[in-house]
């Protein structure tokens, strides 16, 4: 959403994006399972939710500066019960650490969601009866191994009441 002069006034979400082996399968396991009229926006890795458009420039200098340097390794790591949704758990004390970063540069502009602890995961179902989300974890848990993940960069996006715009993705490097 822009205001008549042109200045951003959507809030801006942060995420990490996937390499393309590793992009390719986590978009159709969410295609599968996401409900169809739900599924607004491709999966993805949150870091923040939903950031004051303020922060915008500031952001993308500090978003180039993590991505200048070699990408973080991560693991899909177990199936994460959302009650009404499965969702997969990334690990990664790199990536962690990349949070902690922007989070103590944006101390005091968090809403209560993003000031919460991080809980690193790609949404593969939401918004389902428990019971189908059960039977997915289930089926899921019969031939989960952990897995290396790609991360690729990272990515500001703004919130448009559902469907996500893109801003801008920074790329790491190497």
């Amino acid at each position: 959403m822009r205001s008549e002069d042109g200045a951003a006034t959507a809030p801006v979400i942060v995420t990490a994006t996937f390499g393309d082996g590793d992009n390719g399968w986590l978009q159709e396991l969410r295609r599968a399972h996401f409900p169809p009229e739900r599924n607004q926006v491709p999966a993805h890795l949150t870091l923040f939710h939903h950031l004051p458009p303020s922060v915008i420039r500031e952001l993308d200098q500090r978003l180039a500066r993590h991505a200048a340097m070699a990408a973080p390794r991560a693991a899909v790591g177990g199936i994460i019960d959302l009650g009404g949704g499965t969702a997969l758990r990334v690990d990664s004390a790199e990536l962690e650490d990349i949070r902690h970063d922007l989070a103590e540069a944006l101390r005091g502009l968090l809403t209560p969601q993003d000031q919460a602890p991080w809980r690193p995961h790609v949404t593969i179902q939401n918004k389902v009866e428990p019971r189908e989300a059960k039977r997915l974890q289930q089926q899921l848990r019969a031939t989960f191994t952990p897995r290396p993940l790609a991360i690729r960069g990272l990515a500001t996006w703004h919130y448009l009441g559902g469907p996500w715009a893109p801003l801008k993705t920074y790329v790491f490097r190497g």
